[in-house]
């Protein structure tokens, strides 16, 4: 199981620290690093800054919202920092829901959310070989644009710079079971938002039939610490968030996830205090169980012993989230 740095995006400015934990991880042997976007920071812009400060560590972004770029235009990102970086680039995509792809992008969401994904891929695959001009005759992504307030003057085209990589790593979120199953058949990796290593058999179906080589890489919070309460609370208030705010009361793919984990009503509490503007409450309403299954949190001798438990599943790469060099390190010289 290799070792990733999740970085995360920004919050009300640029994270203190950010590029030094980077460089701390590739000096470790960490063999990746990745960069987030919400609606505020973007994914590739610092992602390329660490580029340019490294020389070793897979590049990664989990995720790179789909809304927010056609698939050319995020094509064009991908190939240019796997350039820039001698072919390190991973591209990790999402859809995220309703009300970040209409509040922020505004952008209706797809119908058919499987169907705008397929295309997605579709498209920046093509791109990446280069065999010839993109085109598409899709629902949501047709290439060239020929909806009937077009000038029916679209041209297809091929990128004018050749990609370094034809194969570079196509990852992405994905939460509902058919969802997962599609990213096993199009996508060279899948990014889950929750991941509990002893509740594998969530994801026993959509995983029936994993091509070799694919890439499983959940994200999960690490921290060394004495007082594991007192270390989950980051964990808590990232999960009241998620299933509390990140969507509407009655489309919540984050809620149904958790359902779908054992935590039904829990879920349905959490967005219930949320939404109503009491979100401190929503966040102690988090079950400390929930939060201590999907990360990594404690002294060095109980993170050992629930590192163990990851290895033993089919998680290829365990992408951590880590507030200090300290726990980078204690984890590098556990999973060695």
């Amino acid at each position: 199981m290799r070792l990733g740095l999740a970085l995360g995006y920004w919050g009300r400015g640029p994270t203190p620290g950010h590029l030094d934990l980077a460089v701390e991880a590739e000096r470790l042997g960490y063999d990746s690093v990745w960069t987030a976007e919400a609606w505020g920071s973007d994914a590739f812009t610092p992602l390329t800054w660490i580029a340019a400060r490294t020389s070793r560590i897979r590049l990664g972004t989990a995720i790179a919202q789909m809304a927010a770029r056609t698939p050319t235009a995020t094509a064009m990102h991908a190939l240019t920092l796997d350039h820039l970086s001698g072919g390190r680039m991973m591209l990790g995509l999402g859809l995220s829901g309703p009300q970040v792809v209409e509040g922020w992008y505004g952008r209706p969401f797809p119908a058919s959310p499987l169907t705008a994904t397929r295309e997605y891929v579709d498209v920046i695959r093509q791109v990446l070989r280069r065999e010839a001009p993109v085109t598409l005759d899709g629902r949501f992504h047709t290439h060239p644009y020929a909806g009937p307030d077009g000038t029916g003057l679209g041209k297809p085209l091929k990128p004018i710079t050749h990609p370094l990589r034809a194969g570079l790593p196509v990852l992405l979120g994905a939460e509902g079971p058919k969802n997962i199953a599609q990213t096993t058949r199009i996508a060279d990796g899948w990014l889950p938002l929750y991941w509990s290593p002893t509740r594998t058999d969530v994801y026993r179906a959509s995983l029936s039939d994993l091509p070799s080589g694919f890439m499983i890489a959940p994200m999960a919070r690490a921290q060394l610490c004495d007082d594991v309460a007192q270390g989950l609370l980051p964990v808590k208030a990232m999960l009241g968030f998620y299933i509390g705010g990140m969507g509407a009361a009655a489309r919540n793919f984050h809620a149904d996830l958790m359902a779908r984990m054992g935590y039904g009503a829990e879920a349905r509490r959490i967005q219930e205090l949320f939404l109503a503007g009491r979100r401190e409450e929503a966040v102690l309403a988090v079950p400390d169980a929930f939060a201590d299954e999907i990360s990594l949190v404690g002294p060095r001798e109980r993170i050992a012993e629930r590192l163990d438990l990851w290895r033993k599943g089919p998680v290829t790469d365990l992408l951590v989230t880590a507030p200090d060099p300290a726990t980078l390190r204690v984890l590098a010289e556990l999973n060695t």
